[in-house]
């Protein structure tokens, strides 16, 4: 089975048996021989390309979800026995702040260097299903005080509210504190509509009565940054997140719309997610 998701994977049997650390033969005999278990060829093979037939197509999600059992066995019985090993597949938004996540890593690392980690890093309506669906073992997320992540376990981790963040350039750069009502004014970058970065603001807003120009739609808090930078919006932004920010002026928002971070987990937490979450609680020594 990980033969067929290596070369599924690069359409190659070469490399395919370079990443099994197997001679070419032995993995073209290996799948050759499963192919002839279940009566069907899993791959067109040409002298040109590697490509999967419909039977094979249908074989990779189950092989994926055998060999994933597998690898939570074998973890299992290593834990019983005092090891963590398999892999954590951590999910975070890019604005985590609650946390200090690469000192957690550390941490965890230094106590179990068998683990493989892997970070994706996304919005946090999608780390909530790849979370409950098992291809995330754990997630960092900041939702609106209205939501709550349902179908995982979780644990609030902190609080902060919005704050303006302009170029100095812009007229509200020298102001000590604004309110929505004189940035319903403003031209605005922010996430895209639906996601729930952009509900804490868009809430506020409707909250209020009032509406907003988000002529900038942006998937990554980093290049709202960009955009404000050249003075062409305002954004709002989580207090605790600007001060990695240079060469921008932030400014209270009176009325400002809160948002919450929390850490959320499958329902089948590995040995590995346990032990992580485990350190989240540890204080943070430095070498």
């Amino acid at each position: 089975m990980r033969y067929v998701l290596a070369v599924a994977e690069l359409r190659n049997f070469t490399r395919a048996a370079e990443r099994c650390h197997v001679v070419q033969s032995a993995l073209s005999h290996q799948i050759a021989r499963l192919e002839r278990e279940l009566g069907t060829r899993l791959f067109e093979r040409t002298s040109r390309r590697v490509r999967l037939t419909p039977a094979g197509e249908a074989f990779l999600p189950a092989a994926r979800q055998c060999l994933d059992a597998a690898e939570r066995a074998a973890a299992e019985v290593a834990a019983a026995i005092g090891e963590i090993r398999g892999r954590l597949a951590v999910g975070l938004i890019p604005t985590v702040t609650a946390v200090d996540l690469p000192a957690a890593l550390r941490r965890f690392r230094q106590r179990h260097p068998p683990v493989r980690i892997s970070l994706k890093v996304g919005a946090s309506e999608d780390l909530i299903g790849e979370v409950a669906d098992g291809d995330l073992d754990v997630a960092f997320l900041g939702l609106p005080t209205t939501m709550r992540p349902d179908g995982v376990g979780a644990r609030e981790l902190g609080r902060d509210r919005l704050v303006a963040v302009m170029s100095p350039e812009h007229p509200l750069a020298a102001e000590d504190t604004v309110d929505l009502e004189q940035l319903s004014h403003e031209v605005f970058a922010d996430l895209p509509a639906g996601t729930a970065g952009r509900e804490q603001s868009d809430h506020a807003f409707a909250a209020a009565n009032l509406t907003r120009d988000v002529a900038f739609e942006v998937t990554t808090p980093e290049y709202i940054v960009r955009l404000v930078e050249q003075n062409l919006g305002i954004a709002m932004l989580p207090s605790a997140y600007v001060p990695r920010l240079t060469g921008l002026v932030t400014v209270a928002v009176t009325d400002a719309a809160a948002r919450v971070e929390h850490v959320i987990w499958g329902n089948h937490r590995s040995p590995a997610a346990t032990a992580f979450l485990a350190e989240l609680d540890a204080p943070d020594h430095h070498d």
